[in-house]
């Protein structure tokens, strides 16, 4: 038996049911991720995008609770590497998320940074690099909103590396890292995003583990993901493709991951997310039975 990873607290997300957008008719209708994220064995999840479950926090806790589930976190988008132009729009959203996330409560608030390429056209919307102005905006700007949402909200902000955003590489996730606060500014560390973009998840958590607050688990298909990197296909139709895979057969391993987490002595969550907008409403919930199988065989 492997050891108990008794400092992990497994869950899913809407994301594993191929939700990615509040309303859309190829994404199963919530109460039907509600039921089987339960009968997967899974007890806690994450909000998904905002609207796709109630935002009423009165019956978004009775669905919940009946169900025997806890909520993690809220996520958000935001560009605040344009600078302070973008913060009322930023706050407004974090208005709606942060409420329903602390009425739920949930400690944390994922924050993902916006895409610089389009999702599904591959339009190139900004440089994929920022200038050393936007650097500045994008992470005092994080150290701002961490702040303002820590003694708004009493959430702590996790800021999550993600595939065609301008925190994407081990480069980028280094130099954001070493730019900010560590007691206002930690990461939510998607194993498979910082794969996708050529990171070592092992190797963040033993160099940066003070600043791993949050785990994201998904794993990606190395054949796919070359054949994506050699043909500059955006994230949106590289997961169409299946560069997202189930565990355990893509990388990173994770039991090596979570044992790293493990060392780190600290609660941390490990959600599984494998994006696969959009699919057959039959096909996650075999995938998630089978992915918490495989992730007691690892301890946790």
């Amino acid at each position: 038996m492997p050891a108990a990873l008794d400092r992990i607290r497994v869950g899913s997300a809407p994301d594993s049911w191929g939700v990615w957008f509040p309303d859309d008719p190829r994404q199963v209708p919530w109460e039907r991720f509600l039921d089987e994220v339960t009968e997967a064995g899974y007890d806690w999840i994450e909000l998904g995008p905002y609207g796709y479950l109630p935002t009423d926090p009165a019956r978004l806790t009775d669905e919940v609770t009946r169900r025997g589930l806890k909520v993690s976190a809220g996520t958000i988008f935001c560009g605040l590497h344009r600078g302070p132009s973008e913060w009322d729009a930023t706050w407004e959203q974090v208005g709606r998320v942060a409420a329903l996330t602390r009425a739920m409560d949930a400690e944390h608030l994922v924050v993902i940074p916006s895409f610089w390429r389009d999702d599904k056209t591959a339009e190139i919307l900004e440089p994929p690099e920022l200038t050393g102005e936007q650097w500045t905006h994008l992470t005092q700007g994080m150290e701002r909103l961490a702040r303002e949402v820590r003694d708004t909200y009493g959430l702590d902000i996790v800021v999550h590396p993600h595939a065609d955003t301008h925190i994407d590489t081990e480069e980028h996730v280094e130099r954001f890292l070493d730019a900010t606060d560590p007691g206002l500014v930690n990461l939510c560390l998607d194993t498979g995003h910082y794969a996708y973009c050529g990171g070592d998840s092992v190797k963040l958590i033993e160099t940066y583990g003070e600043r791993i607050g949050y785990l994201h688990l998904k794993q990606v298909d190395p054949e796919i993901l070359a054949e994506v990197r050699a043909g500059g296909v955006p994230f949106g139709p590289a997961v169409q493709r299946g560069v997202m895979c189930e565990p355990p057969a893509g990388v990173p391993e994770l039991g090596p991951v979570l044992t790293a987490a493990q060392k780190l002595d600290v609660d941390l969550f490990a959600i599984v997310e494998q994006d696969m907008y959009p699919c057959e409403p039959d096909k996650p919930l075999p995938i998630a039975v089978r992915t918490r199988k495989f992730l007691r065989s690892c301890g946790a």
